[in-house]
């Protein structure tokens, strides 16, 4: 990695984004982590400082005229027929595999080449076929897409199948404000200095991703954890079952991650928002509620003209915690 990243744990005023990230880095099953906001809300320098925190320490920016070939490889049709052995070229996904493929402005590639992304990173193997021939590779990575929603959204099908979603914006705190800008002249100023103050932190952080990795396998759900997921997500209106199964892989690698001994309520709440995020379907889930009262509202006017009375107003969705910075990190 570039010796002047700007270290994960250094960011200010970036919890429920470094709290998503890590999850994705403990579980990179969970499919990546979309991240929407407006310029300058340092998207970019947190996917990077991600990178730094893991074994392998790779990041693989993929550019956004890039081609089918340069993201999934290349067969060479002609030595296999030759040789009678299959040479393959690897691309972006293979070059990511074990750490992180960013993707700035996620939102202007072209869907096919979103979809193959997305695929491979839920599944963690890339695919490559070719005049009915085939190679396959692990490409297991934490995918990280950030985009401006003022330059264009994401199709509704491609928006779901990202596993995390945070939203970024400007912040109006003055306080918090001023941190951030006396963090980053800081590190302008004396990237070596800054980023020698942060090592510890840095190191231990690694540490526990590591060990919340191994730990991974050993949590399992209880059926309170099932039932609250199920009605977070049913409130919510979301499409399918993606949504259940990303929040609970997301709680589980919360758990790993603060060392606890089994998966808890608490952390299907913490997660849920990021989860929710890009599913929820408020607008939907009122009219449907309010459309059998419509039907009477004529009828309800008329009868109660005369007495002062209203119809109820239709119930809202569930509302959601909002997700609280990780626990004390464990030296």
């Amino acid at each position: 990695m570039n010796d002047i990243t700007f270290p994960f744990t250094a960011l200010v005023g970036q919890e429920p984004l470094q709290q998503a990230l890590l999850l994705a880095a403990v579980d990179p099953s969970i499919g990546g982590v979309l991240v929407s906001g407006p310029r300058g809300t340092a998207k970019s320098t947190a996917a990077r400082a991600l990178a730094e925190l893991l074994p392998e320490g790779t990041l693989v920016t993929l550019p956004l005229g890039a081609s089918e070939e340069q993201l999934i490889g290349t067969l060479d049709i002609q030595s296999a027929l030759r040789d009678g052995g299959v040479q393959f070229s690897p691309g972006l996904l293979a070059k990511a595999h074990l750490g992180v493929l960013y993707v700035d402005e996620v939102n202007l590639l072209p869907n096919p080449l979103v979809d193959q992304l997305l695929d491979v990173a839920a599944s963690g193997v890339n695919i490559v076929e070719r005049d009915g021939i085939s190679h396959r590779h692990d490409a297991r990575f934490v995918l990280i897409g950030t985009m401006n929603p003022e330059e264009g959204e994401l199709r509704p099908q491609l928006l779901d199948r990202f596993g995390l979603a945070v939203e970024m914006s400007n912040c109006f705190d003055a306080h918090a404000r001023q941190q951030i800008v006396k963090a980053r002249l800081a590190f302008d100023a004396d990237p070596n200095t800054f980023r020698a103050r942060s090592e510890a932190a840095q190191a231990a952080l690694s540490k526990q991703l590591h060990a919340a990795r191994a730990a991974l396998a050993s949590f399992d759900f209880d059926d309170a954890v099932h039932a609250h997921v199920s009605a977070l997500c049913i409130a919510a209106h979301v499409d399918g079952l993606r949504a259940d199964l990303v929040m609970l892989r997301a709680a589980r690698a919360l758990a790993a991650l603060e060392g606890a001994s089994a998966v808890t309520v608490e952390h299907v709440e913490r997660v849920a928002d990021a989860v929710l995020q890009h599913r929820r379907k408020e607008a939907q889930a009122s009219s449907d509620t309010q459309a059998p009262r419509n039907a009477n509202a004529n009828t309800n006017a008329s009868n109660a003209s005369d007495e002062g009375y209203m119809p109820p107003e239709p119930a809202g969705t569930a509302k959601i915690k909002q997700v609280r910075p990780l626990a004390a990190k464990k030296a």
